[in-house]
């Protein structure tokens, strides 16, 4: 008898520790002690525009960013498709950088593009040959990049305005 006892006591003891906890999980952010967040949430950041210029021993790359600059992965890919369709992306060269900038966004909450960029170009850097829109498919933006030789980059971000900087190398005094 006194088990049950015992046991019922445990179990109710438990009870009130679960539901004390569920109830404070359901506390206001500031109700527990903790200060509320200011201002919004954050957004997902706007691809805004993509652009480059030719310097003495590198060749830029320039990702424009409305937002804090979000994750990035460069890697060299054999051929540029389309994200979504599949489709290949008609940029002359023979090497390939694909830049995903997650979670990111080139167009508004309504479906609107906010990207002023180019959506194909043809560039006659010394070492970049094109750059093209490649996706903005379910929080991923996509650009790539083409090269006639194998790339050699580094890759950085710049603040104030945001904006990613993918510097690709080319033999020095070599300009166009």
């Amino acid at each position: 008898m006194q088990h049950r006892h015992a046991f019922a006591a445990v179990s109710a003891v438990a009870a009130g520790v679960l539901l004390t906890a569920g109830i404070g999980a359901t506390i206001p952010a500031g109700a527990a002690g903790t200060p509320p967040r200011s201002g919004p949430a954050p957004a997902t950041a706007l691809v805004v525009d993509a652009r480059w210029g030719g310097h003495a021993a590198f060749d830029r790359l320039v990702i424009d960013v409305r937002g804090a600059v979000p994750a990035v992965t460069v890697r060299q890919v054999s051929a540029l498709y389309q994200d979504g369709s599949g489709r290949k992306v008609p940029l002359a060269g023979r090497y390939f950088l694909e830049i995903r900038l997650s979670p990111a966004a080139a167009h508004d909450g309504a479906g609107r593009s906010v990207y002023r960029g180019p959506r194909l170009a043809g560039v006659s850097l010394p070492a970049l040959k094109g750059v093209a829109l490649t996706g903005d498919f379910e929080g991923v933006v996509t650009v790539g990049a083409a090269f006639d030789a194998k790339p050699v980059h580094k890759t950085f971000r710049l603040h104030a305005p945001e904006r990613l900087v993918v510097d690709i190398a080319h033999p020095v005094g070599c300009r166009s």
